[in-house]
């Protein structure tokens, strides 16, 4: 059986609260999107991403496919703490997937929409290989917390205080106005209360750190156009790992592409976003 199954126990950690759902019946959830998770102007792709991602596993795992594989998802307005609904479409089911689609809606205004493929990570056999290089980051004592960012970036995203983030010592000089220009930013990471990792919490990891601009020495919000998630396997407890590059910007956007690691140095989930290049 998944690991990423609703869980029958009393939900108690921050993110699982700020997650819920209630099913209203053919594909309805509703949800209160919390007002921790804001930045910029906004609240963070990722955070909307896992809501959604909840209810199209409760939709899909009643078909016996809750976990995401791959989920896409375009952002059409800004979401805003509050009440909301996600909307979960079935297109297909058939063999080893579902294929679904899901709309996060606010006042009869779509926030996202999303085209989910989900199946049972439980079934395969938990092995990654990739010739990536597992991501190596200084032991936890020797990186800066995100604790100590500037008041101004708290400020800019308070949903930094729904983490554990350990930067290495060079990258969190970008915080203030150190930045090392490589386009490249990695963090040791977990959620607060030391909740472990799931399958859901992998659709935040993807955008959980600060835009990888924040490197290049263009501090503020970079609103998400477009960002989609590949889970390899289900986490294993501790850590994980998190790194965000970027190479290119044209037009006033740049991409965002994410890896992270577990702490048996699997590559776990995979991220690519498209993201509007902050004003500054």
């Amino acid at each position: 059986m998944s690991t990423s199954h609703p869980d029958p126990r009393p939900i108690a950690a921050e993110f699982d609260r700020d997650t819920a759902i209630t099913p209203r019946g053919e594909g309805v959830y509703d949800t209160e999107l919390a007002a921790g998770w804001h930045v910029g102007g906004g609240l963070n792709g990722g955070y909307q991403l896992a809501v959604v991602g909840r209810a199209l596993g409760a939709e899909l795992g009643a078909l016996g496919k809750p976990d995401p594989w791959s989920i896409s998802a375009s952002y059409l307005s800004a979401a805003t703490p509050g009440p909301a609904q996600v909307r979960v479409r079935l297109l297909k089911d058939g063999g080893a997937t579902a294929v679904a689609n899901a709309e996060l809606v606010q006042d009869g205004v779509v926030r996202l929409t999303a085209l989910a493929t989900h199946g049972d990570l439980a079934r395969l056999d938990g092995e990654v290989a990739t010739t990536a290089e597992p991501l190596r980051l200084p032991p936890l004592d020797q990186c800066v917390s995100n604790e100590h960012a500037p008041p101004q970036i708290r400020e800019i995203a308070p949903l930094m205080d729904r983490f554990d983030m350990r930067f290495p010592a060079d990258q969190a000089g970008c915080f203030v106005g150190a930045p090392t220009g490589r386009g490249e930013l990695s963090a040791w990471f977990r959620l607060r209360e030391e909740r472990e990792p799931d399958v859901l919490s992998l659709l935040l990891a993807v955008d959980a750190l600060p835009p990888v601009t924040f490197d290049l020495g263009r501090l503020g919000w970079a609103p998400t156009v477009q960002l989609t998630a590949h889970v390899r396997a289900v986490p294993a407890p501790g850590w994980l790992r998190l790194v965000h590059r970027t190479r290119n910007i044209a037009g006033g956007l740049f991409e965002e592409d994410a890896e992270v690691w577990d702490s048996t140095d699997r590559l776990v989930a995979q991220g690519r976003q498209l993201a509007m290049f902050p004003r500054g």
